[in-house]
């Protein structure tokens, strides 16, 4: 399935007027920019396939080419495309040998949280390799056995022809975190409170977490032949900057192979945003000044000299390297009017559109009204933690509203809130469930998927909550709640499915039923395989196969962004001002999702409960659009429109 989720090219640098040297003149790594991870994935794949090949050809009879392979989200597309290339016979692995990159300590490879098992189920296990090559990191030896068996695997690993890796948010590679050593080795090592953090959603909990693991060194991967990273998604976007840009240093561990002398980055556009060349291509070279991009480059220099939009003289554009601008836009003063004015009609209180009013400069138009919303909710709660102001302003205003819940967010509730709700129940009259309910509980096999009748009372639980929030924000839960329960995400555990068709047809019908003039979809576009972008792509796909009918060609698309991120100013197309009122409503339908509170399942480093998360997000935005020189609100709710 194509990857759509790709927000539309607005100016930027003209590379083909541009010579490489000068391009790539601030990066210490080569890097190679793609706009979507997938056909990024199809490079690397002709890198991977073409090495391979070549060495089939060159190498004597008995020889094996040495490839390094990590884990995670990240190869996971990669790995499926030379599963397929095998299969077509573009490539065989049977002259290959495999060596992992980390494995937890201790686990067994049956565990499906284990990089074990990963590489089987998403690469061995669909290609003809031989037994005898597959050589993965063995974490059931034991403790007094480690010290050897790890300098046996470093010198093995120490003449690997390709190694293939993704990166951390920090930059880690395998579970080298911060402080390692250009010459480390093979090696057990204690993971790090920020690594366990974010493995605690596949380990269901931190409890069950590891502390321990093993990785190769910074100075084994640096021993490679060749060496490529790949970083999708913005989450990625510091972490590429700082190993591509910046001095190597042991903080962020993935930039001391700066030294290699045949390493190369694959990036999409999001996790290579902060890229010199992408973030400020002025200071590379000559730009395509579209109305948007001028926009941006106006508010990044306002935040570099700290002044608003208005106040911005003609040294200050001079100054920072935006001469160009001048000479094509005209003078400095005329410049600011037309981004101040820009930048203002971008903010409604509309945001259905408002009825019999002038629509040339607001985001929405003013009819048809009311409209038939659909909010697409990945999860049960990113409505309201995203957008419930908005949400909340859309029902006072008389829209046909409906919320559709992608997923049921079932893994993400705690046993003992499963066992309060049932007590509850018992305490009601309603049936005395409680031993049965905890049995199943006990029940559970570390490292397997819950039991199916257990994830169904979760689910439950959660779609009571996603209910209330509803009410609380004046919306008919009975009939404009729809729960789709998309079947990628009903695996039972914490790694999904991919898209089907059968995903798709449910959004379909939804789309069908209620033909809407807007959607609201959620844009983060972080992790290619995460729930998130898999909701997201599965309603752009759904919006792709229906766009000759006649509704579709009137519907306008959205993407809200969720506790995490917020978009850039220069990139905003709607801005929604939220009254102090609004605020504490919002608030209120968050509450709601008691599951979700106080303790969050999987917080990530973050600990803020999701409203302090959200509520943070908008009154930041508030105060740059007031730096800007714009009206001072108490918060603002940004989207962007896909066009």
């Amino acid at each position: 399935m194509i990857s759509r989720t790709q927000l539309p090219a607005d100016g930027g640098l003209r590379e083909s007027e541009t010579p490489y040297d000068i391009i790539h003149r601030f990066e210490k790594i080569p890097t190679k920019v793609f706009p979507t991870d997938v056909e990024a994935v199809q490079n690397i794949a002709d890198r991977v396939v073409a090495a391979i090949n070549e060495f089939c050809k060159s190498a004597a009879e008995g020889k094996t080419f040495a490839l390094g392979l990590a884990t995670g989200r990240t190869p996971v597309g990669l790995y499926r495309e030379l599963a397929a290339r095998c299969d077509k016979g573009l490539v065989s692995f049977r002259r290959v040998a495999v060596y992992s990159l980390d494995e937890f300590y201790p686990i067994t490879p049956k565990e499906q949280q284990s990089r074990n098992y990963s590489i089987h189920e998403e690469l061995i296990n669909h290609i003809d390799i031989l037994p005898e090559n597959v050589h993965l990191i063995n974490a059931e030896v034991g403790k007094d056995e480690l010290g050897n068996y790890c300098a046996e695997y470093d010198k093995a690993a120490s003449e690997i022809d390709l190694m293939v890796m993704g990166i951390g948010e920090q930059g880690q590679i395998g579970f080298n975190d911060v402080d390692v050593t250009s010459r480390s080795k093979t090696r057990m090592v204690k993971l790090s409170h920020n690594t366990r953090s974010v493995l605690t959603s596949l380990f269901f909990g931190d409890g069950n977490t590891p502390s321990m693991g093993i990785t190769l060194g910074i100075g084994t991967v640096l021993k490679a032949k060749e060496i490529l990273l790949m970083a999708w998604g913005e989450d990625k976007a510091q972490a590429v900057k700082s190993i591509v840009e910046d001095e190597a240093t042991t903080k962020v561990p993935a930039s001391l192979l700066q030294e290699h002398h045949n390493i190369t980055v694959f990036a999409d556009d999001n996790a290579a945003s902060l890229l010199t060349r992408c973030q400020t291509p002025w200071l590379v070279g000559s730009c395509d000044w579209t109305p948007k991009f001028v926009r941006k480059a106006v508010v990044w220099l306002c935040e570099r000299v700290g002044k608003p939009i208005l106040k911005l003289t003609n040294d200050d554009y001079i100054q920072n390297s935006l001469g160009e601008l001048l000479e094509v836009k005209g003078t400095y003063d005329q410049i600011n009017i037309e981004v101040f004015n820009d930048l203002q009609h971008t903010i409604t209180g509309w945001p259905g559109g408002k009825p019999n009013a002038d629509d040339s400069t607001r985001p929405v138009k003013s009819s048809p009204y009311p409209k038939r919303v659909i909010i697409f909710s990945p999860h049960p709660d990113d409505d309201v933690i995203s957008m419930g102001g908005t949400f909340h302003r859309l029902v006072k205003h008389g829209h046909d509203v409906h919320v559709a819940y992608e997923t049921s967010g079932n893994v993400a509730v705690y046993d003992d809130v499963v066992l309060q709700n049932i007590d509850t129940s018992r305490e009601f009259g309603f049936g005395d469930h409680y031993d049965e309910v905890q049995a199943i509980i006990r029940s559970k096999v570390k490292g397997q998927p819950e039991p199916r009748a257990l994830l169904n009372i979760k689910g439950a639980i959660r779609r009571a909550e996603a209910r209330a929030a509803c009410r609380s924000l004046g919306l008919n839960d009975r009939t404009n709640a729809h729960f789709l329960n998309l079947p990628f995400y009903e695996t039972g555990g914490i790694k999904k499915g991919e898209l089907t068709d059968a995903d798709i047809n449910i959004i379909i019908d939804l789309l069908h039923q209620v033909k809407p003039h807007q959607i609201y979809v959620a844009g983060d576009l972080t992790d290619p395989h995460g729930t998130h972008r898999l909701c997201t792509e599965a309603v752009f796909e759904a919006m792709e196969r229906t766009k000759d009918e006649e509704w579709n060609k009137e519907c306008s698309i959205w993407l809200y962004r969720g506790a995490w991120q917020e978009w850039n100013l220069g990139m905003v197309d709607m801005a929604v001002p939220l009254s102090p009122e609004e605020i504490i409503a919002k608030r209120h339908a968050i509450y709601r999702h008691l599951s979700q509170k106080d303790i969050v399942p999987f917080p990530g480093a973050d600990k803020r409960e999701f409203w302090q998360r959200a509520e943070d997000r908008t009154q930041n935005t508030a105060r740059l659009y007031d730096a800007l020189g714009m009206a001072e609100y108490q918060a603002i709710e940004v989207f962007v429109r896909m066009r």
